[in-house]
C-alpha cells in the first residue's frame, strides 16, 4: 500500500480527490490537511509515501510546504503530486522534482496516470536517487524526466520514453512511441541534461536514445544512418560513427 496524505484548503476538493482515489487499490489515505501547518505536522507524524498538495494554501503555499519538509532529516520526503487550478507553476513544480502536476478539474484517468508514476518511482527508489535525476557513470546527475506544455496540457515525460530528438529552427522535436512534441529549447541545453550513457548526439541536429538503436548503416550515397528498432532512420555525421559503433560492440 502507498500511504497518502491529501492537502487542500477546500473541503469539497479533498472529498472529490478521496472519492477518486477509491478506485486506486494501492492508495491508503492516512490523513488530510487544510492548512500548511496541519499538512507539515501530519506528514511528520504519518511519514506518508505520497502527498497530494494544493499550491495555494493558508499560511504557506505548496512550494513553501515542500521546502519545509525537505529540511527535516528524520522524515523521508514524500513523493509530491501538485493539484491546482493554475498552470503557471508547472515548471517550478518540476524544479523541485514533483512527480506530477494535476490541473483542476482533472479526470479519473489523469489521476490514475499520476498515481502510476508514483508507483514506478517507488519501485525505482532503491535503484536511483529520488526526485527528478539519475546518476550517470561519471557521477554526474542527469534528469530522468522533462516537463513542458504541449497541446494545452502539461506533460511530465520520462526520458526513457524518448526515441530521438531533432532540431527544428528555434525548437526541438521530441519523439516517443506514440507522439512527438515541439519544445522551444536548444539542442545543446537539452543534451547537457541527458545521460550520455543513454543518449548520443549523432548529428548536429539529432540526438538518439541508444536503447532504441538497432544498427548503423551506410547509405547508397556514402552517408551513414542510425536505424532504430522500429525501422526509423536518422542521419548520422561521420564524426559520430566510431562512438556509436563502440557502443553497439559492447552492448
Amino acid at each position: 500500500m502507498i500511504s497518502t496524505v491529501l492537502a487542500d484548503d477546500e473541503v469539497l476538493a479533498r472529498q472529490k480527490l478521496r472519492q477518486l482515489l477509491r478506485d486506486e487499490p494501492e492508495i491508503d489515505v492516512v490523513g488530510e490537511g487544510m492548512t500548511a501547518a496541519e499538512t507539515i505536522d501530519l506528514v511528520r507524524a504519518t511519514k506518508p509515501q505520497l502527498l497530494f498538495l494544493d499550491i495555494q494554501m493558508p499560511g504557506m503555499d505548496g512550494f513553501d510546504i515542500a521546502t519545509e519538509l525537505c529540511t527535516s532529516k528524520s522524515v523521508p520526503m514524500p513523493h509530491i503530486i501538485f493539484t491546482t487550478a493554475h498552470d503557471q507553476y508547472a515548471l517550478r513544480a518540476f524544479e523541485i522534482h514533483a512527480v506530477d502536476y494535476l490541473l483542476k478539474p482533472f479526470t479519473r484517468e489523469r489521476l490514475s496516470s499520476a498515481v502510476e508514476r508514483v508507483r514506478k518511482e517507488i519501485l525505482l527508489a532503491n535503484q536511483q536517487p529520488s526526485g527528478g535525476s539519475a546518476v550517470g557513470q561519471n557521477g554526474r546527475a542527469y534528469t530522468n524526466r522533462i516537463v513542458f506544455k504541449s497541446r494545452g496540457r502539461i506533460v511530465f515525460l520520462p526520458v526513457s520514453d524518448i526515441r530521438w530528438i531533432s532540431a527544428e529552427e528555434n525548437y526541438v522535436r521530441i519523439s516517443t512511441q506514440n507522439e512527438t512534441h515541439l519544445l522551444r529549447e536548444t539542442m545543446s541545453r537539452l543534451e547537457e541534461k541527458l545521460d550520455p550513457e543513454m543518449f548520443l548526439r549523432v548529428h548536429r541536429s539529432s540526438i538518439v536514445n541508444l536503447h532504441h538503436v538497432k544498427e548503423v548503416r551506410t547509405e547508397g550515397d556514402g552517408d551513414y544512418a542510425v536505424v532504430l528498432v522500429n525501422g526509423e532512420k536518422l542521419a548520422m555525421s561521420r564524426g559520430y560513427r566510431s562512438r556509436i559503433n563502440g557502443w553497439l560492440t559492447h552492448s
